[in-house]
């Protein structure tokens, strides 16, 4: 239903509190005690829109506001959203974790992109599981995406948690540590790639590429591509790219805390 038909028929209804907003369709919580006439995700007035919606906005603008832009408004709504109210003892337990989570990140981003250091960290243990559970799981799509497979499934995995957290949980503070995970994700498949013609780093069941002919993803991968003469480059550039994600983490975390601190609540 379009928002202007949608108004009219919540004011025929005598509606007072909109408990889906109009604009971004940010659906609020049972529990939601924040000020009932503006939407606490993308700050919308609701006797403003009301007015607008009836006839007093232009005709171009209102159709820019009811579709053409209606995702972008949602999707800001969603990644922005700040709880209303935080307790003393979330706020606090989340910006400890910030803390470490900052530090952690910061020793990945300043590390050499073939340190093979980054491989042998707590988090590699995570990213391996789901590295080789990629290789199975794109088995049936042939020989070179089942290869790819185990790179692919250890950055799937990370977003598929940042997307549950933003829309099943409403947790943005979650999410940026699951976008946190997927730049370190990156990160820990840097120094395999960088070592896709020295074969020097060890591999999964013991040995090292040069061992083991062809068990090296990344060797297989770039020699199919034709690229492997540019194994350093695509290695710094994943271990680059992998860093900038790790730092919008960073940043976003630290936009949510602040805008929780401004609302915190302190009886």
């Amino acid at each position: 239903m379009a928002t202007y038909e949608m108004i009219k028929v919540l004011l025929a209804a005598g509606a007072k509190v909109y408990r889906v907003c109009p604009k971004c369709r940010f659906e609020r919580r049972g529990d939601d005690a924040s000020d009932p006439g503006t939407c606490p995700a993308c700050g919308l007035v609701f006797a403003k829109w009301v007015g607008s919606a009836l006839g007093r906005m232009p005709p171009a603008r209102r159709k820019a506001d009811d579709g053409d832009y209606g995702w972008l408004a949602l999707l800001a709504a969603r990644i922005f959203y700040v709880e209303p109210h935080a307790p003393a003892p979330v706020f606090w337990g989340r910006a400890l974790l910030y803390v470490v989570f900052f530090l952690w990140g910061w020793s990945f981003i300043v590390m050499e992109s073939r340190n093979p250091e980054i491989m042998q960290s707590f988090m590699h243990r995570i990213d391996l599981v789901f590295h080789e559970a990629g290789h199975v799981l794109f088995m049936p799509f042939g020989r070179f995406m089942t290869i790819l497979g185990g790179s692919l499934a250890q950055l799937i995995m990370p977003v598929v948690a940042m997307c549950a957290l933003i829309v099943t949980n409403r947790d943005n503070f979650g999410a940026s540590l699951a976008l946190w995970w997927l730049g370190q994700s990156f990160m820990d498949l840097a120094p395999y790639i960088a070592d896709a013609r020295a074969l020097q780093l060890p591999l999964l069941g013991g040995g090292t590429g040069a061992d083991r002919p062809g068990s090296h993803d990344w060797e297989n991968l770039l020699l199919d591509l034709n690229l492997i003469h540019r194994d350093l480059q695509i290695g710094s550039g994943t271990h680059i790219l992998g860093a900038a994600i790790m730092l919008i983490s960073m940043a976003w975390g630290a936009y949510l805390l602040l805008m929780q601190y401004r609302s915190l609540d302190r009886t």
